[in-house]
């Protein structure tokens, strides 16, 4: 019998969705942190209880991974490919949702 996975997120919080977008690349915590306040340009900053409760999260719902690494005391993670498949689909699901705000603000200019 295949192995089910919990229930998982159809929509990520913006947090989730930085947190999988840096892990397509393997990472530890703090390096995340890191990347998702560079990626931003400051814009948007993961502190360190939300971070490692949703990677917590993150790892019950299989969109990512444990690495093995030569540091036991430093934990590294990746997303897996259920994460990617979920990733391009929220990517998607937030470009439409762009569009639709562009197309308002355009509606509302022609008034």
């Amino acid at each position: 019998m295949p192995k089910q996975r919990p229930q998982e997120m159809d929509q990520f919080t913006d947090p989730a969705y930085y947190i999988v977008l840096t892990l397509l690349e393997p990472k530890h915590g703090y390096s995340i942190m890191q990347e998702i306040e560079e990626m931003t340009d400051h814009s948007f900053i993961i502190g360190p209880a939300t971070l490692y409760t949703l990677l917590k999260k993150l790892l019950q719902e299989e969109m990512i991974e444990l690495v093995n690494n030569e540091n036991p005391r430093r934990k590294v993670y990746r997303t897996t490919l259920h994460g990617r498949e979920l990733l391009k689909k929220e990517i998607q699901r937030r470009r439409v949702m762009a569009e639709h705000g562009e197309l308002a603000f355009q509606q509302l200019k022609g008034d």
